[in-house]
């Protein structure tokens, strides 16, 4: 139960386990199809060019930047905590200049001071944030800020590692441009891929490039013919086949429950937890309303140590929850209720665990 990865659904990890075949196999091709539909759905888009990058997370933030950015140009880029500051740091390795907008840790990113530096820094082309702050656990406005950017004709570029299936998120309605994620998280599947995807004027972009991509294999002018629909497919990369397996299962399994009905059971665990917590004396770092359900980041009490308790609740409980990150480090512990571990028994066992441990430390 920390920021990730989550627990595996058991179904996940037996699809994974599945026989590999060859990646340009026609069963796997048909498979590949389904995975794309299963994203469009979890991502609600209808973009083309949705696919799973053969890497985790971060791997799909650097996608995402190098892709689109050529050097010279100028990004207004968010922080509230430690991955608004890799996105910055994306941002200058592709030569491009970086605007920052910087919010206190565990405070959602300002539309007012995004609008702020657009109105400033009329040149730039690029408004870049994170959705979902694994870092403090709180939650911006996405629609807000992808509003303001397509307002000063700026394409947006969004961190959903940790809002993806747990968290509302719409990417069609919300006029997202780039957008990528993790498997780790609400997804419940096993680490290393990155569910990407691009709007058409992210595509138009890529396109139209006068400088090659930085990187070859993150390059998806290259990758395109690989994910396009279809039987013919053109070779890029030997793809992850049993990680894929994992990820089209646990996309599936979202379907059947239900993208809103998902969004509904990670509020309804948090709000669960943040009611036991509370007696606890553990205070949240982040306000109810800006607060990511699926990351409970909470004050570590007066006196109490923060490694020791998180080592007891490994040992004696085989329960782990993550420790604070950058200007929270030792502050704060960072509870997760991602996927399939967002369920009232783990609660339950987080609760009584938290209780006896923080009693014995007393």
């Amino acid at each position: 139960m920390g920021p990730g990865p989550s627990d595996v659904h058991p179904q996940v990890l037996a699809a994974q386990a599945k026989p590999t075949i060859g990646h340009l196999d026609p069963l796997f091709i048909t498979m590949m199809d389904e995975l794309k539909q299963l994203l469009q759905y979890a991502f609600q888009t209808r973009n083309e060019m949705t696919l799973a990058v053969s890497a985790p997370g971060s791997a799909g933030m650097e996608t995402c930047f190098v892709n689109l950015l050529q050097p010279g140009d100028s990004v207004i880029v968010c922080r509230n905590g430690v991955f608004g500051e890799r996105m910055r740091q994306n941002v200058v390795r592709c030569g491009a200049t970086a605007i920052t907008v910087d919010n206190a840790w565990g405070e959602p990113v300002s539309p007012a001071a995004v609008e702020q530096a657009l109105k400033d820094h009329p040149e730039v082309k690029f408004v870049a944030f994170v959705h979902a702050e694994t870092s403090t656990g709180a939650l911006s406005d996405a629609k807000t800020l992808c509003a303001l950017a397509k307002k000063y004709n700026c394409l947006s570029i969004v961190d959903a590692v940790t809002s993806l299936g747990g968290s509302e998120l719409r990417v069609d309605d919300w006029g997202i441009d780039a957008i990528y994620a993790g498997s780790q998280k609400c997804l419940s599947c096993v680490p290393g891929l990155s569910p990407v995807s691009f709007s058409p004027a992210a595509v138009e972009v890529i396109k139209a490039r006068t400088v090659p991509v930085q990187s070859w294999f993150l390059d998806q002018s290259l990758v395109m013919a690989y994910w396009s629909g279809g039987a013919k497919r053109s070779y890029h990369h030997t793809a992850p086949v049993n990680a894929l397996y994992a990820l089209h299962e646990s996309l599936r399994l979202l379907a059947a429950e239900g993208l809103e009905q998902a969004w509904q059971r990670h509020n309804d665990m948090h709000q669960l937890l943040k009611t036991g917590l509370e007696p606890l004396g553990l205070n949240f770092v982040v306000a109810q309303e800006s607060r990511l359900p699926q990351l409970n980041a909470v004050f570590i009490p007066e006196g109490v140590d923060d490694a020791a308790v998180r080592k007891q609740l490994l040992e004696d409980y085989n329960l782990e929850i993550g420790a604070g990150l950058g200007d929270l480090a030792g502050k704060a512990w960072r509870i997760g209720l991602m996927g399939y571990a967002a369920k009232r028994e783990n609660v339950a066992l987080c609760l009584q665990a938290l209780q006896n441990v923080l009693v014995k430390s007393a």
